[in-house]
């Protein structure tokens, strides 16, 4: 079965122009290319203008299976040569089925609408190239960048001392703040000369991280990468509002101490991906204070409540940390990439630091020179900051905050709404913006029959392009998730598609006959 062609956008492929500008796209991009710059940056804006007026959902509806074969056909090694044919080409493989994060029945993972001054940024920063490892490759970027690493890190309340740098999102964010974490607690073992030097001590295998149960998986990864494995992170229990509970915490450490077990960091979560819970920060870190652990707070979701007047609040203790994740690409309303990891001491980032002759001598350091390689595990990085600076300087971080306020207010108020229903099952009232949910008709008792009603309701919804629902799974079984990041998005938005939720569902209730593994496959 081919993707509903009902809901897919009817784009009629852009006319060719006869203007000879066109011809220099055969070109490299310079001053001499200027008049064919302008002529293929308008053709782009008519290509994305006739992409949004004429689409009517956030998603096509086409599968893997179906769209793959287009690309198979596709010979790189025979250009097209012609702008025309490529924008056709890119229209019919890409923005046709391209998924619309800010289309209002968009509620699926935390992709948010971005702000018009950094769309606005992107077509500034990407022509010049901009490249922030160096100074002499980017001048007054560094010092945009470097000026809001220390306007966040004081909204954060980190102190004089503290500082960071831009990152691709907050699984490197998180990453480089255990790198970091690592390092420093290895150096503080005797004998140990230090790890960027001669690698781990022999006592590596005793280290441990501890941090939520249902944090984000890329603790593990970064435990991995680190080499210290999966099994170098103990998941720490939550109570029944997903937040991390200090009591088992703290038994946690003295059964890591009876075991001969060396934990060096907590991580605590300032937004959880599921329900944008918020771990106890102020007792988590007086937890760490007292055993001399560090503490990272992951506030890739959760970051955006350092803008909000009314929510700030939520937030208290991540003063406290020794290194935080922002991502701007999240709450902030910023296209991706764009991330920060941010340390309480500075002088931390050293574990970071490598100095290369041809690049960031170390001479040029002591000189003073601002090269940000310096201080991250990327090499060259784009000038993502000029995203963050513009949107700041337009539009200012109240309104911003005000965006996550909507979108809050947005989550309780659907809530409201579903936990007053006998056909919805809400395992919690929202945290931040997002509500964790599943359709549950009166007459359908068992667990497997309720996932496949749910899984067929998500797969239909998305097949059909009528919205983009999530998915996650607690204890087990399978529930709905409305993520809400789109201040445009209105009540009467998400009580429609809860209305087309319990269609979907009844249809599956009521096939007769139908066994779960079936209905769930959405045939």
């Amino acid at each position: 079965m081919r993707y509903d062609t009902e809901f897919a956008p009817a784009i009629r492929p852009i006319a060719a122009s006869t203007d000879d500008a066109g011809e220099n796209l055969l070109t490299l991009f310079g001053d001499h290319s200027l008049d064919a710059y302008r002529h293929g940056m308008q053709r782009c804006v008519e290509l994305v203008g006739r992409t949004l007026s004429h689409n009517r959902r956030p998603f096509s509806g086409v599968e893997p299976q179906e769209l793959q074969p287009e690309l198979e056909a596709i010979d790189l090694d025979r250009p097209l040569e012609s702008l025309e044919a490529s924008l056709e080409e890119i229209q019919r493989l890409y923005l046709d089925h391209a998924v619309h994060f800010h289309d209002p029945r968009y509620v699926a993972h935390l992709n948010c609408p971005i702000t018009l001054p950094s769309v606005l940024a992107e077509a500034i920063a990407t022509p010049l190239n901009t490249a922030v490892e160096t100074w002499d490759q980017s001048a007054g970027a560094t010092l945009i960048e470097q000026k809001l690493i220390d306007w966040t890190s004081a909204r954060i309340g980190l102190g004089d001392d503290a500082d960071g740098v831009f990152t691709s999102g907050g699984t490197q964010s998180n990453l480089m703040a255990l790198m970091i974490a690592r390092d420093n607690a290895c150096a503080a073992m005797p004998g140990h000369a230090g790890n960027r030097h001669h690698g781990l001590p022999q006592g590596y295998r005793a280290l441990r991280i501890l941090t939520s149960e249902i944090s984000h998986f890329s603790v593990q990864k970064a435990a991995a990468l680190l080499g210290l494995g999966y099994d170098a992170v103990i998941p720490v229990p939550c109570g029944d509002d997903k937040r991390m509970d200090i009591a088992a915490l703290a038994a946690i450490l003295e059964d890591c101490d009876a075991q001969g077990l060396q934990p060096f960091a907590v991580v605590a979560t300032a937004g959880t991906t599921d329900f944008g819970s918020i771990d106890p920060i102020p007792r988590i870190s007086t937890i760490c204070r007292q055993r001399g652990l560090w503490l990272h707070v992951d506030a890739a979701y959760g970051g955006g409540l350092l803008l909000s007047t009314r929510y700030r609040h939520w937030l208290a203790g991540i003063e406290q940390a020794d290194s935080v994740t922002i991502d701007y690409h999240k709450t902030f309303f910023q296209p991706v990439s764009c991330s920060a990891c941010l340390v309480r001491k500075r002088h931390q980032l050293r574990h970071a630091t490598y100095h290369a002759d041809y690049l960031n001598p170390r001479d040029q350091a002591e000189e003073g020179t601002p090269d940000l390689v310096n201080k991250s595990l990327q090499t060259t990085r784009r000038f993502d900051a000029l995203k963050l600076w513009m949107t700041l300087r337009t539009l200012g971080a109240e309104r911003l905050g005000g965006y996550l306020e909507t979108v809050i207010g947005l989550a309780r108020a659907i809530h409201r709404q579903l936990q007053h229903r006998d056909d919805f099952e809400v395992l919690m009232a929202p945290a931040l913006s997002t509500l964790v949910f599943r359709y549950r008709p009166s007459h359908v008792d068992e667990d497997a029959d309720i996932e496949a009603i749910n899984r067929h309701v998500r797969q239909t919804l998305s097949r059909r392009g009528e919205a983009a629902v999530a998915a996650t799974r607690v204890e087990g079984r399978l529930y709905l998730k409305f993520t809400l990041l789109n201040p445009h998005t209105r009540l009467e938005d998400l009580e429609s598609l809860v209305e087309r939720i319990v269609a979907h569902g009844k249809d599956a209730a009521g096939a007769p006959n139908v066994p779960p593994a079936v209905v769930a496959s959405g045939s």
